[in-house]
C-alpha cells in the first residue's frame, strides 16, 4: 500500500525538476490533428526547452517551464484541455494502428463528467485494444472482453464506457491510498462478482509493439526536437514513436527496425533530474551499437523511471558506473 500521495505532474499542476517545471500533457488514445500538434510542438519551443519527451503511456512532456499557466490556456483553447479537474487521470492507451480514437474519445468524455472519478490518481490507467492489453491497466477493453488489473476474470460487457465508468467508481470506493487495481485487497474478485464472470476461455493479455518504418517512426531515447513535423497529423505510440502520414519527412527519426536506436530508452538524467546519478542519454549513446537481443532501458537512480513492460535489460546508474539487470517489468515508477 501506498504511503504518500501520488505526485503524478498535469499540463498544469507541474512537476518542480532540476532544468525547470516539467508538464505532462495526456493525450487518450495518442491522436492529434495537424493544428493540435502544432500547438504543443509551439510551447515547447516558446516556453519549454524545445524539446518533446515521448512517455511509455503515449503522453507528452515539456520540460523548462516557468509556470504552467500559458501553456494550460494553449491547450485548452486546443480541446486538450477538457477537464482541469480530472487531467491528471486522463490516461488511455489505446493500440495505435487499430480505428478505435471515437471508443477512446467517449470513454474520456464519460470518465470526466464523473465528479467522483476526479479523485482517481495519476497512475490510473484504461487500455483500448489487443496489442495494448498487456501494458498493465487497471481495466482493459478488447471487444467485449473487460480485463482487470491487466487479467481477463471472465467479464464481457455490451457496453464498454459503461462498464470502465462503473468499474472505475468500484475502484475509487475501495482504493483507499492505493494507486493502482493491483494494489487493492481482493479488488479484482470484487470487481469480477459486481459485474459476474462468464464460463470460457480467457484471452491473454500482450504486448506487440509497432517496428519502425517510414508511416510509423521512432523517437531516439524519446525525445523528439519540437522543430521537427510542423503541420503533421501525428498519433502517439506507448512505445516512444508515432504514425503518420505516408510522404511524411521523418529524417532523424527511427525507421529501420535494424536501427540501433530501435529498443532503446532512457530516463531524463542529469542535468534534467536532480535525483539521477548520471548523464544516462550521454552514457546510453557511447554504448549504442553494442549487441543486445531485449529493449534496453538506461536509468539514472534507482526509481526507474520510464521502464518499459516487459522482458528489458536495464543500465541503472549506481554513482560510480551502472547496475545490469535483465528480468520483467513490476515496479511501479513506470512513466
Amino acid at each position: 500500500m501506498r504511503s504518500h500521495p501520488d505526485a503524478c505532474p498535469g499540463a498544469v499542476e507541474l512537476h518542480q525538476a532540476a532544468d525547470g517545471g516539467l508538464a505532462r500533457i495526456r493525450v487518450p488514445g495518442g491522436t492529434l490533428s495537424a493544428a493540435q500538434w502544432d500547438v504543443v510542438r509551439l510551447a515547447a519551443l516558446e516556453l519549454g526547452t524545445g524539446f518533446l519527451e515521448f512517455t511509455s503511456r503515449a503522453n507528452l512532456q515539456i520540460r523548462g517551464l516557468a509556470d504552467g499557466l500559458e501553456l494550460g490556456a494553449r491547450l485548452r483553447a486546443a480541446g486538450l484541455l477538457p477537464s482541469a479537474t480530472h487531467e491528471r487521470m486522463r490516461n488511455i492507451i489505446a493500440a495505435p494502428l487499430e480505428s478505435n480514437q471515437d471508443l477512446v474519445d467517449a470513454l474520456d468524455a464519460a470518465l470526466c463528467a464523473d465528479p467522483v472519478l476526479a479523485s482517481l490518481p495519476g497512475r490510473f490507467l484504461v487500455t483500448v485494444g489487443a496489442s495494448v492489453s498487456g501494458l498493465g491497466g487497471d481495466f482493459g477493453l478488447v471487444d467485449d472482453v473487460l480485463l482487470l488489473a491487466g487479467t481477463d476474470t471472465g467479464v464481457r460487457v455490451d457496453d464498454p464506457v459503461d462498464a470502465v465508468v462503473t468499474a472505475a467508481g468500484l475502484f475509487q470506493e475501495m482504493r483507499g491510498s492505493a494507486w493502482r487495481l493491483s494494489e487493492v485487497d481482493g479488488g479484482v474478485r470484487k470487481i469480477t462478482e459486481h459485474f459476474g464472470a462468464v464460463d470460457g476461455p480467457r484471452i491473454t493479455p500482450a504486448v506487440t509493439p509497432v517496428a519502425p518504418s517510414p508511416t510509423t517512426p521512432g523517437v531516439p531515447l524519446g525525445r523528439l526536437d519540437a522543430h521537427q513535423l510542423p503541420g503533421v497529423p501525428v498519433r502517439l505510440t506507448p512505445w516512444r514513436g508515432l504514425v503518420v502520414p505516408p510522404g511524411t519527412d521523418t529524417s532523424g527519426l527511427i525507421t529501420d527496425p535494424a536501427s540501433p536506436w530501435h529498443g532503446v530508452s532512457a530516463c531524463t538524467g542529469r542535468p534534467g533530474c536532480a535525483k539521477s546519478l548520471s548523464d544516462v542519454r550521454a552514457d546510453a549513446r557511447a554504448w549504442l551499437g553494442t549487441p543486445h537481443s531485449l529493449p534496453v532501458h538506461w536509468s539514472g537512480c534507482s526509481r526507474r523511471c520510464g521502464r518499459p513492460q516487459g522482458d528489458v535489460i536495464e543500465f541503472v546508474a549506481t554513482g560510480d558506473g551502472y547496475r545490469r539487470i535483465a528480468g520483467t517489468a513490476g515496479d511501479e515508477e513506470i512513466r
